[in-house]
């Protein structure tokens, strides 16, 4: 019973010395260590720093580019949608049945040529009718008034007559008035759609019978934000590309300006307009020789070409190539109707205006109403605007800066004065300047004011440059730093340094 209570007690005590043992030897002090110099003061083992002052902090690595010019412009894109310059849907103003059709599907007409004739029997006698009533109030009119001369009747009955007379020819006009309005005309020279009607059938009043389109030259209609308003101006130019076309550029004038704006999107309503034409060859993004105009693409429409003329007989639905509308065509001028009691809308054409009006072009125009269009308003072109890298661009405060690199020598006295340490070897150190943008270009900014030609600015690491005057270590990516360039100062560009330049162009 005693020994196994004693081998407990012993292997306690054993573990207690044990650790006390090693608690002293960890504890114990130290006597004193000799501390061994180095070059310039430095312990041993520790780097090598300057003989003498105070530590310099290593060079920032950065990334620059130059300042360059360019031609740069100040324009805004849109989508927009491609209009006749006139358009209209031929409707009749009174119900009746067709009885003649004047055109077929898709025919070119001119103006004042008749489209769709209802049947107007009805109207004819009732002009008839009041022709016969004019006849009659002219012949009472014109026997009172002999009578009036012999003293045979009072003068109470000649002004009788002549109110007789004036209500007949009221009634004349509304006959005529009546007659006119059962044969539609074109309003202006244009190209027809696809009727919905045939025939003898019947309409009623406000049908659509047949769409007519004037595409001698296209509206373009689009919207832009607000904030361009204030740039837009009448008769500026606008560029649309259309995916119906491909590889073509056509050119439009700004016609008008909606003053009204959406209040939905706050954007303003711009209509153009553009010749229908096949435009100029587009030049893909990126296609170098200066700007000129690329060949379209092997798919692309060309422009069409020369045809010779053709007779007029030999063009299905062509419009006679010359020669007034007779008015002697006109069936209520047969009738008896004077012009004036004809509405303007269905008048034919007069010699005078009808004489040397061409037919419409017979050749198919390119653009039609409907495309989509991708516009994009050219507000000013700038061909030498100084530009720089979207990246070099550092917002603070509501402001915009850039670090410019400049020699030492270069910093003003009251920033060199608080500039931090710079190795013996520095050539080039930051500055930072303050900038006012233009436009913005395929990550390419416009500086207008702050920054010149040929100066270069750091696009990359401006985050290690806290001060003025830090100096710089130019790194370009993809390669080793340059050989004998140390850590604490390397090229950058300037009047006499290259290496940084090829950097930038890259």
């Amino acid at each position: 019973m005693v020994k196994k209570i004693i081998y407990p007690v012993v292997a306690i005590l054993g573990i207690v010395a044990v650790s006390g043992a090693a608690w002293w030897y960890q504890s114990k002090p130290t006597g004193p260590k000799e501390i061994v110099a180095g070059a310039g003061g430095a312990p041993a083992g520790a780097p090598a720093r300057a003989a003498s002052g105070p530590a310099v902090p290593r060079a920032a690595g950065v990334e620059v580019a130059k300042v360059e010019t360019m031609s740069l412009r100040d324009d805004a894109q849109a989508v927009g949608t491609l209009r006749s310059r006139q358009s209209v849907m031929l409707r009749p103003e009174i119900a009746g049945r067709i009885k003649e059709l004047g055109f077929t599907d898709g025919a070119r007409v001119r103006k004042g040529q008749m489209l769709v004739q209802l049947d107007d029997a009805l109207q004819r006698a009732d002009l008839r009718q009041a022709l016969a009533q004019v006849s009659i109030a002219k012949a009472n009119l014109k026997r009172n008034e002999e009578l009036v001369a012999q003293n045979f009747v009072a003068k109470r009955v000649l002004d009788e007559s002549a109110a007789s007379l004036q209500v007949a020819e009221a009634q004349l006009g509304l006959s005529c008035a009546r007659l006119s309005r059962m044969v539609l005309l074109a309003p202006f020279d244009g190209t027809l759609g696809i009727r919905n009607i045939n025939l003898g059938d019947f309409v009623k009043d406000g049908a659509d019978l047949v769409n007519l389109e004037d595409t001698s030259s296209m509206y373009v209609d689009f919207r832009l934000p607000e904030r361009f308003q204030g740039k837009i101006k009448l008769q500026q130019q606008v560029e649309l590309l259309l995916d119906a076309v491909p590889g073509r550029k056509f050119k439009a004038r700004i016609e008008a300006l909606d003053p009204l704006l959406d209040v939905n999107g706050r954007s303003v309503g711009v209509r153009a307009v553009l010749p229908n034409n096949m435009g100029e060859a587009a030049t893909p993004p990126g296609a170098g020789g200066g700007g000129r105009p690329a060949a379209a693409p092997a798919g692309a429409a060309s422009a069409p070409k020369a045809r010779p003329a053709r007779p007029a007989a030999a063009r299905p639905n062509a419009a006679p190539e010359s020669g007034p509308v007779s008015r002697a065509a006109s069936p209520y001028e047969a009738l008896g109707c004077p012009p004036d009691a004809i509405t303007p809308s269905a008048r034919p054409a007069t010699p005078a205006a009808a004489a040397g009006r061409a037919a419409p072009a017979g050749g198919p125009a390119p653009l039609r109403p409907g495309m989509f269009a991708r516009v994009t308003a050219v507000f000013s072109v700038n061909e030498a605007a100084l530009v720089v890298p979207e990246e070099a661009i550092v917002p603070q405060g509501g402001r915009q800066f850039v670090f410019k690199v400049v020699e030492p020598g270069a910093l003003p006295p009251a920033v060199a004065a608080s500039a931090p340490a710079l190795a013996p070897d520095t050539k080039f150190v930051s500055q930072r300047q303050e900038v006012k943008l233009g436009a913005r270009r395929a990550g390419k900014v416009e500086v207008t004011d702050g920054l010149s030609e040929g100066q270069t600015v750091v696009v990359a690491g401006q985050q290690r440059l806290q001060r003025d005057g830090t100096g710089l270590r130019v790194v370009e990516l993809g390669r080793p730093p340059q050989a004998g360039a140390p850590g604490a100062g390397a090229s950058a560009p300037g009047p006499s340094a290259s290496p940084p330049a090829a950097a930038a162009s890259r």
